[in-house]
């Protein structure tokens, strides 16, 4: 997979591993386990802040596992900050620290204000082939944040929305839609998930005629698996289905609600 196809794919478990905490708890820590093909190829660890003055902080660590160690080493640190408004976690800032291998690493920086992007820096600059879709001024409106834009509270319809995402260099639409519930359990949470099917809509941000982007599009496989926390009362995700041509990516909660 190429450098930047690595980086879509680090960039979607951060969309899809974040969960909050109540402002009760202060410090919530959650861990993931990631595998293709059911074998493990990274873990992740999170950890969300919510001050008393309503900012929150989610900061975490990606890191390759087992088979893709094999390969090469990737790593990554992301986090974002923000405010909660209108019962929801609206950024104003997100960043990315990338390093795959002997590769140079790359930092990706956006700035929010209401939604909307104010400013998107990536370094260093890569050079862009004569084929890449620039991201419009358009595409900057109402965007959501990678990390804190997959977490809804506890009255959302979850599986009823298009979530216009921005990852420091591809925009992208997950469109949700209901697929009925399932039984899951993991340490500090048993009961029932509510499933989505989704939908990947490629914006702009990206190399027209990638195959790993053709191929995510055109999949009907992708889902995502949200369980409510009760005590902070929203739903986060707890399991995700990612189709690729080298077989699936899952992501696995394995610790979901425990401070510990």
């Amino acid at each position: 997979m190429a450098h930047s196809g690595r980086r879509i794919f680090i960039s979607a478990i951060a969309a899809l591993l974040a969960i909050p905490a109540s402002a009760a708890e202060i410090q919530h820590r959650t861990e993931y386990r990631v595998a293709l093909a059911g074998l493990p190829i990274a873990r992740a660890a999170f950890l969300t802040q919510i001050e008393d003055d309503h900012s929150y902080k989610i900061a975490g660590d990606i890191n390759s596992a087992g088979l893709a160690d094999l390969v090469t080493t990737i790593s990554a640190k992301t986090s974002v900050t923000g405010v909660v408004r209108n019962d929801r976690l609206q950024a104003q800032k997100y960043s990315l620290y990338y390093k795959s291998g002997k590769r140079k690493a790359r930092f990706y920086e956006v700035s929010y204000r209401n939604g909307n992007i104010i400013s998107a820096t990536t370094t260093p600059m890569p050079k862009r082939p004569k084929n890449w879709i620039d991201v419009t001024p358009r595409d900057m409106r109402s965007v959501l944040d990678p990390i804190s834009g997959l977490v809804f509270t506890g009255d959302t319809k979850v599986c009823s929305q298009t979530l216009p995402i921005f990852d420091g260099e591809t925009r992208m639409d997950l469109v949700l839609s209901p697929k009925g519930d399932e039984d899951f359990s993991t340490n500090g949470f048993k009961g029932k998930a509510t499933v989505c099917s989704v939908r990947f809509v490629p914006r702009s941000g990206y190399k027209k005629g990638r195959k790993d982007i053709d191929y995510l599009s055109k999949s009907n496989r992708m889902e995502i698996w949200f369980a409510k926390s009760d005590a902070a009362n929203v739903y986060a995700p707890v399991y995700v289905r990612i189709p690729t041509e080298y077989g699936m990516v899952t992501i696995t909660a394995v610790k979901y609600g425990s401070n510990s």
